[in-house]
């Protein structure tokens, strides 16, 4: 059917001594969804697109829709998401920076992302440390 679903916790280990903090919007049901025991659907669509690939990451998801749209979601920090900014999505918002070409395929790493396009192109975004990225820096 190409609906995403979702199941697992939405808190984060932050701390030596495992304090956790809330990244609520991490299984992409929107606000006051912490946590799901079971794979639950999302309740957001991907523009009404079936979902067709998805990567997930400890702290944020992906997912190429049935129109090779690239859409993402869950904790923002250094523009892991794709979004241009650091701000989190608690339900899938499209990639607009890909808008006009066809995703085919995305990965998710710890804080950034990777994903390859119909002409072969392979772009990449967020923390490039260690040179992750790609981008020769």
């Amino acid at each position: 059917e190409g609906r995403l679903s979702s199941c697992g916790s939405g808190a984060e280990a932050t701390s030596e001594e495992g304090d956790e903090e809330e990244l609520p919007g991490l299984l992409g049901h929107g606000d006051g969804v912490p946590r799901l025991e079971t794979p639950t659907r999302l309740p957001s669509s991907l523009g009404g697109e079936r979902a067709v690939f998805v990567a997930a990451a400890r702290t944020f998801s992906c997912s190429v829709s049935a129109d090779d749209a690239l859409w993402s979601w869950g904790y923002g920090a250094e523009g892991r998401l794709g979004h241009g900014d650091e701000e989190d999505q608690r339900q899938p918002k499209k990639i607009e920076a890909f808008a006009g070409q066809r995703v085919i395929a995305v990965s998710a790493g710890e804080s950034h992302s990777l994903a390859i396009t119909a002409d072969g192109s392979v772009w990449s975004w967020g923390d490039g440390a260690f040179g992750r990225l790609g981008h020769g820096d």
